[in-house]
């Protein structure tokens, strides 16, 4: 065995740094389970609404949205106007493009990309929204049934961030409302 230390190598100062990052202070438990709670409440809801109606109401960008309005109330992606907004006009972008482009692959990667900046110009930014033009391409729904449906859906998840908010244990919800 030899008594030569082992040199012992380390990452350059730069590197260590740009991985430390500055993540955010943890949530406080109560806070976590109001977001989690009303996350439950509001995805359930769309399903119960969904099951009276006989129409699929819960449509995977909606958890995205909820996760917004719940666990980060304070962004301007949570607030009624992007969510309500964003999602409503990402669908219409999702109609006009099925009907010039028709069903494909193409046609809803550009929709997608369409419905981010119909967002911007709206200022109404939301990004689950552009996943909601995709799933119009793919999946070709009627559209009054689907906008309308899509209405009742962002309403209620609203409504309910707005109960999270009163909470005491979140960031009032909203910010602002339009």
């Amino acid at each position: 065995m030899s008594d030569t230390p082992v040199p012992v190598v380390t990452a350059p100062r730069c590197i260590t740094s740009a991985l430390a990052g500055k993540a955010p202070a943890p949530a406080a438990g109560a806070a976590i389970s109001v977001a989690t709670l009303a996350g439950v409440v509001a995805l359930t809801s769309l399903v119960v609404i969904g099951t009276v109606l006989g129409q699929p109401v819960l449509i995977p960008p909606l958890a995205a949205s909820a996760a917004l309005v719940f666990a980060a109330p304070a962004l301007p992606l949570a607030q009624p106007r992007s969510v309500i907004g964003g999602q409503l006009i990402s669908a219409v972008v999702g109609f006009v493009t099925l009907f010039v482009g028709g069903r494909s692959l193409w046609t809803a990667a550009v929709a997608g990309g369409l419905a981010i900046g119909a967002m911007a110009l709206a200022r109404a930014p939301h990004s689950p929204a552009a996943a909601t033009s995709i799933i119009v391409v793919l999946t070709r729904p009627e559209p009054a049934l689907f906008l309308g449906l899509l209405a009742l859906a962002t309403l209620v998840l609203v409504a309910v961030g707005v109960l999270a908010g009163r909470s005491g244990k979140t960031a009032r919800y909203p910010s602002y409302w339009w």
